[in-house]
């Protein structure tokens, strides 16, 4: 089997397809951006970007990201320059355990993907799946906004 990951092509054997995704990652490729963190798809550490939308790879089996362009963390930054929505997170010091931030993180990227004037309500309802044990939450949406305001700039050039 063959995945797309972070831009190259990764052929894989002797791994059974419903194994799920974040094994795979972790595991066979050393990508340590996804964290395990309820292996029920339900906190969000897991998150990667299957084609562009943001998917839980703990409940994603292997068989499901064949054909598709998956994106972890590590594959955001480009020539040496991250992501804004990773800078805004730099820049707001919206991590404190940082368990969370890779979910945070993805999700963010996708949805601004989809909208990058996303309103802060819509923020919010996006990150509402994911959890945050330390409570950084107001440092998230002050992170969201700067990722939003550096798109922005970075549009505009």
């Amino acid at each position: 089997m063959e995945i797309k990951v972070n831009g190259r092509l990764v052929a894989l054997s002797n791994i059974p397809p419903e194994t799920p995704l974040l094994y795979v990652l972790r595991n066979d490729l050393q990508l340590n951006g996804p964290k395990y963190g309820c292996g029920l798809g339900e906190c969000g550490a897991c998150t990667v970007l299957i084609d562009g939308v943001a998917a839980r790879s703990c409940s994603t089996p292997l068989s499901a990201a064949q054909g598709k362009t998956i994106t972890t963390l590590e594959g955001l930054s480009q020539e040496g320059h991250l992501h804004p929505v990773q800078q805004g997170f730099i820049d707001e010091q919206a991590a404190q355990c940082g368990y969370c931030t890779n979910g945070m993180i993805m999700t963010l990227v996708a949805l601004f993907e989809r909208d990058p004037e996303a309103s802060e309500q819509q923020i919010k309802n996006e990150l509402a799946f994911n959890l945050c044990r330390c409570g950084t939450h107001l440092e998230i949406l002050a992170a969201a906004q700067q990722a939003k305001r550096l798109l922005a700039e970075r549009g505009a050039q």
